[in-house]
């Protein structure tokens, strides 16, 4: 690899963004209008806020593969709430109530019983797929206005959902850049034995960073039904997918230890989403999208391959692939 494609590589994701918005813009009209591009935004905030949550868990080098369950069951518990006649407020809060006990239910496993995470996750992705088909009887609910009515609320002309999306990814910034939890989550990702050996609770770090990623599937299963105003038995499928994929395209390491939200997570998180929207102004067969979109991260994850190898290289990094717990 020559030295300057090597420079090039931590600003893999921003050239690739560059150049879809260069292509599709080409392409199309519509798509640079204004309107579009707040639409692309408003759209990724549901991906975004589950990937910002995914970052946390993938800095110290796990996975959660439950956060798409974990917005299914949420969502359709206050849908139940909503339509039983429950104010919205406690609707919303029945949501992060459940994300909480989900969220605990995989730091348990993983921090105290040291099943690894993976194991963990897809089990409660399971559960939980389980208990919301359990409360839906497998079919849409359509719930009241007032849920559209969220989702369509602006403020200084800008939609509620990308306030949200706002909001969380600076608080995210905020903890993990400028809190001692940040750093220790950092420390557990770059090698758990000597963070445990420098005295960080690594149990602790661990168990939050799953309650973390359970609350940021319930603001996002808050956001989608805002747009949608409806649950259906597919709610919040695969998303845990496009999360992974939203921090790994913004330059977070699978392996721990090296990631951010801004500008990191909420550019993979726009990149997915300008993909999508570039592709239907485009009228391009649906069926193309997921082929085309994996194309596009399975390159972006192959950068990051010869980044980390570089890196490597370079400091002699030591990893640990799965942090357990003592």
């Amino acid at each position: 690899m020559s030295r300057s494609v090597a420079h090039l590589l931590p600003f893999a994701p921003l050239l690739l963004f560059a150049a879809l918005l260069a292509f599709f813009g080409f392409s199309s009209d519509k798509f640079l209008e204004p309107r579009n591009l707040v639409n692309i935004v408003v759209q990724a905030s549901s991906t975004g806020i589950v990937a910002v949550g995914m970052t946390f868990v993938l800095l110290t080098a796990g996975v959660d593969l439950s956060v798409g369950a974990i917005m299914f069951v949420a969502a359709a518990i206050a849908g139940k709430m909503a339509l039983a006649g429950q104010p919205l407020p406690f609707a919303l809060l029945a949501m992060m109530a459940v994300a909480l006990v989900f969220g605990a239910l995989n730091a348990f496993f993983i921090t105290r019983l040291r099943v690894a995470a993976f194991i963990v996750t897809l089990a409660t992705l399971f559960i939980g797929r389980g208990i919301g088909l359990r409360i839906t009887e497998t079919r849409a609910m359509n719930l009241p206005d007032s849920f559209l009515q969220l989702g369509a609320a602006q403020f200084l002309g800008v939609p509620f959902p990308a306030w949200l999306f706002a909001v969380v990814l600076l608080t995210a910034h905020l903890v993990l850049t400028q809190t001692p939890f940040g750093r220790q989550v950092f420390a557990v990702g770059h090698d758990v034995e000597t963070a445990r050996k420098a005295g960080v609770p690594t149990g602790r770090i661990l168990a939050m960073v799953y309650v973390i990623s359970g609350l940021c599937a319930a603001i996002a299963a808050m956001v989608t039904l805002g747009q949608l105003g409806a649950v259906s038995p597919k709610f919040g499928e695969q998303k845990e997918f496009a999360a992974i994929a939203a921090a790994v395209l913004g330059g977070t390491s699978l392996f721990g230890g090296r990631g951010n939200v801004l500008p990191g997570t909420l550019l993979g998180a726009l990149l997915i989403q300008t993909i999508e929207n570039g592709l239907v102004i485009l009228n391009t067969n649906p069926y193309l999208y997921p082929m085309i979109t994996s194309a596009v991260i399975l390159i972006a994850i192959v950068l990051e391959s010869l980044h980390q190898r570089r890196s490597a290289r370079r400091g002699g990094v030591r990893r640990t692939a799965m942090p357990m717990a003592k």
